[in-house]
């Protein structure tokens, strides 16, 4: 509740209150401290963008680094992957043309046969254990490949955790 003002516009006592408010002083602003104050302000703000910037462009730096080396590990792993598979198809090439052959020699019906029914046999052991040895190197590649952006990755966590 404001108290009533009187005739000339000043404000009479509070009902209780023995003393009335003529001056109220308002706190003066010293324009070299504000000054002061709004420049460590700035020059705060500014060393802390700095030092965000510093982290991303680091952060940066180990992304494309992590990318690079994925890419690199990527074509050798490829290459590894491409001779294994050349190798198997040079092999069983060989074998069918060695198999042609002695098909061709065969001096029976069933000596052909019997010749067929053992490289058939002999065939569907081979693509097995290739098919063994490609799985187990595409998954060497694959966790090769993946090793350089899961250990940026780690790395990232272990230092935002750490901040």
């Amino acid at each position: 509740m404001r108290p009533p003002l009187e005739k000339d516009g000043k404000m009479s006592k509070l009902p209780g209150k023995t003393e009335t408010i003529e001056n109220v002083e308002f706190p003066t602003v010293d324009p070299s401290k504000a000054t002061e104050q709004v420049r460590a302000v700035v020059e705060q703000s500014v060393e802390q963008s700095k030092e965000v910037f510093s982290n991303l462009s680091s952060s940066a730096e180990t992304a494309q680094k992590a990318v690079e080396s994925t890419f690199e590990m990527a074509k050798t792993t490829g290459n590894e992957v491409s001779l294994q598979m050349i190798a198997a198809l040079r092999a069983n090439a060989e074998a069918g043309f060695t198999h042609l052959q002695a098909l061709v020699a065969a001096k029976s019906p069933s000596e052909f046969l019997e010749l067929q029914t053992a490289f058939l046999h002999q065939q569907i052991e081979k693509s097995a254990e290739q098919a063994k040895a490609l799985q187990a190197l595409m998954l060497r590649a694959t966790e090769d490949v993946s090793k350089p952006i899961k250990d940026a990755l780690e790395r990232a966590l272990k230092e935002r955790k750490a901040a």
